[in-house]
């Protein structure tokens, strides 16, 4: 299978911003095996902003866009750094690509982009991808990379997106605050219901939420792709995931 792994901050970093090492190493662990088993794999990464907030020991996300935009220049050399010394070790070759909604919606440029990704599996490297958070401004951005990895998604016919992130899938009400909230094993459309469980966004450290992975999940169903949500905290579930065993929420993608 060609499968899209997001992987979101909170999965990647600690609270305080600095990586969460122990679980990094076990995802590029599990990615590289994957791919040894025979799968393309393409990862769409946050952190860079959550991990430059770590590399500086700022107190926080920085609110302006000045401030964000310096923190990814730091973050980004940093987790790139990371990956590639992982990954490295199971004899796999990375690359990056950082993109902006310019990109993704020039049609030019975004035929540039899947060809270079066409060549990038072809040459059995595993692609990088991330929003390019030090130009990015409100007028060009994606905005999130929930629906960065679902035009990925599309982009390069994969056959699955894997959001993995700090909850287990799409549940019923908030399980943070309702004891008989009920996780949702399979999604076959995306309905006014299904719409209105959306709740606020996620970490203090990121820029996602439920309400942009329905979105990516949107952009998926109607391209015909299978998008999962899964909890990012156990990456060997991937494995599950690759074995079409039932993990988290599955948006079943229309079949054309």
């Amino acid at each position: 299978m060609r499968i899209v792994v997001k992987i979101g901050t909170s999965t990647l970093a600690h609270a305080t911003g600095r990586l969460n090492i122990r679980r990094v190493e076990e995802l590029c662990s599990v990615l590289s095996d994957l791919k040894n088993a025979g799968h393309e794999i393409i990862m769409v990464s946050s952190g860079a902003i959550g991990m430059g907030v770590g590399k500086l020991s700022l107190a926080g996300r920085p609110d302006d866009m000045p401030g964000k935009q310096a923190a990814a220049a730091v973050g980004q050399c940093e987790l790139m750094y990371t990956y590639d010394k992982l990954f490295s070790a199971y004899n796999h070759t990375v690359a990056q690509i950082l993109l902006t909604g310019e990109d993704v919606h020039h049609a030019e440029r975004c035929e540039n982009f899947r060809n270079t990704m066409q060549r990038l599996l072809a040459w059995q490297v595993l692609p990088i991808i991330n929003e390019n958070d030090t130009i990015s401004t409100e007028e060009i951005a994606v905005g999130d990379n929930d629906t960065l990895g679902a035009i990925v998604a599309v982009q390069v016919n994969a056959d699955l997106l894997v959001l993995l992130s700090d909850i287990d899938g799409l549940y019923t009400a908030d399980p943070h605050k309702d004891e008989h909230a009920r996780l949702i094993p399979r999604v076959e459309a995306l309905t006014d219901e299904i719409l209105a469980l959306a709740g606020d966004k996620g970490s203090s450290l990121g820029t996602g939420g439920m309400k942009t992975k329905l979105r990516a999940a949107q952009l998926c169903m109607e391209a015909g792709v299978d998008m999962i949500i899964a909890n990012g905290e156990h990456p060997a579930l991937l494995y599950e995931i690759a074995e079409g065993k039932s993990v988290g929420t599955r948006f079943e993608g229309k079949r054309k």
